[in-house]
């Protein structure tokens, strides 16, 4: 049988010759792929006929293909296959015993119901790296239960903690449930991967690893809950029940953000016992720097809304560059509240290729020049290069049903119902 290349693009990245399926809609688990594919992996995403992945209409304002989707996509290749069908679960097979990792975020159980779970899977490829991302995991009570990210926020703790005390909660205004997820999805992969290029140096005979150790369980709301800090620690500590305090942090003080004249905010994070004593000095508030109860964190968080009072006080006197200027030459971690406008004519982002451009169908006449994010980490200095964005629909039906199946022309239009492309 066929099999293509490792990709001559990706030839020094760190996963050139990784090749991943990726059985993911929405967000969580192509976050996961997009980041493999940053890094050289070759992601195959597998999406339905005709219509795709949702997230193609996802924040759609114009064209066919959103760039929420070009963004998480990017990097990848795109084919249609019918996973219900029982053609669509051969090619899925087929397509496995060359692969190194199956990424899939269905509600569990769908894919054993396809015929597509753990068990046909390892029969096609004994080695394989299994991550399986959910709302609750593929255990427990609540396994079968759907979730997106918003009710993941919610049971995880983050929801109760944004916002401001006297309102409901709120959300952050992105996803951030499906991207913790997405990055653990891919962090499962790599430690994987890693064990069983371990294992061989260790001479173990592939598929010398029991299934179970190399099926990875990603839940949404526990990856929420991992980021919380110590919150569950501190209930069960202190009794203490966290707080939403709007644009702090419970428990930290100063870090706010602050209005400068002429417009725009300022956020100032000078939370240290020593950057305190800079700032005020800065402030020219010698009565705070001196201030025996302020010395210390826990004094200052007694006293927060006197010192963001002052502290908005001195930053409403001045223009915000003014504000910048001063903070960074005292050294206190401060910044601008950024627009997408402002992020794109930063010189930072710019000098480490963290904004690059590729021409795009945004449903005008003709394509326009359009901003992604870089990728991160960075190597040697600037943003490994996007190679390019989220792909159209079946864009690489035919080629890799051809090259890695063996697949005909005739063959590839009769599983996916058209023509290919």
């Amino acid at each position: 049988m066929p099999v293509t290349g490792p990709d001559p693009a990706t030839e020094g990245l760190p996963l050139h010759g990784t090749r991943v399926l990726e059985l993911g809609n929405y967000i969580a688990a192509p976050t996961a792929g997009r980041l493999l594919a940053d890094f050289g992996a070759e992601v195959i995403k597998v999406e339905r006929p005709r219509t795709g992945d949702e997230l193609r209409n996802w924040r759609l304002y114009a064209g066919s293909t959103s760039m929420l989707f070009r963004t998480i996509n990017r990097n990848k290749k795109s084919i249609v296959l019918d996973l219900r069908s029982p053609a669509g679960r051969r090619a899925v097979l087929g397509l496995v015993a060359g692969c190194d990792v199956v990424l899939e975020n269905f509600r569990p159980g769908t894919l054993e119901k396809w015929g597509l779970g753990p068990e046909e899977l390892n029969a096609a490829n004994p080695d394989l790296v299994m991550v399986r991302i959910s709302a609750f995991g593929q255990t427990g009570p609540m396994a079968q239960r759907p979730g997106f990210a918003a009710v993941a926020e919610a049971m995880g703790g983050m929801r109760e903690l944004v916002g401001e005390p006297d309102r409901e909660p709120v959300r952050v205004g992105v996803s951030i449930g499906d991207s913790i997820a997405g990055l653990y999805g891919a962090f499962s992969a790599m430690m994987g991967l890693y064990r069983r290029e371990h294992g061989r140096v260790l001479g173990e005979p592939d598929g010398g690893r029991p299934l179970e150790q190399r099926v990875l369980d990603v839940a949404l709301n526990e990856s929420v809950l991992s980021v919380m800090e110590s919150l569950v620690p501190d209930h069960f500590a202190y009794g203490v029940r966290r707080q939403r305090v709007g644009g702090r942090m419970e428990g930290i003080a100063p870090s706010n953000a602050y209005p400068c004249a002429e417009g725009g905010s300022v956020v100032v994070a000078a939370n240290s016992d020593r950057l305190f004593q800079i700032l005020t000095r800065l402030m020219d508030r010698e009565d705070l720097a001196q201030d025996p109860q302020l010395a210390t964190n826990a004094g200052r968080w007694e006293r927060r809304d006197e010192l963001d009072e002052a502290i908005g006080r001195w930053t409403a006197g001045l223009p915000r560059a003014a504000v910048l200027r001063l903070l960074g030459e005292a050294g206190v971690p401060a910044g601008p509240i950024y627009t997408a406008g402002d992020i794109c004519a930063d010189e930072q982002y710019r000098a480490r290729n963290m904004i690059q451009h590729f021409e795009v169908d945004t449903g005008g006449e003709r394509p326009r020049s359009v901003g992604f994010p870089g990728v991160v980490p960075v190597i040697g200095g600037v943003s490994v290069p996007v190679r390019s964005v989220g792909p159209d629909l079946g864009a690489d039906t035919g080629s890799v049903l051809g090259e890695i199946l063996g697949m005909d022309a005739d063959a590839i239009a009769e599983l996916t119902g058209e023509t290919t492309r």
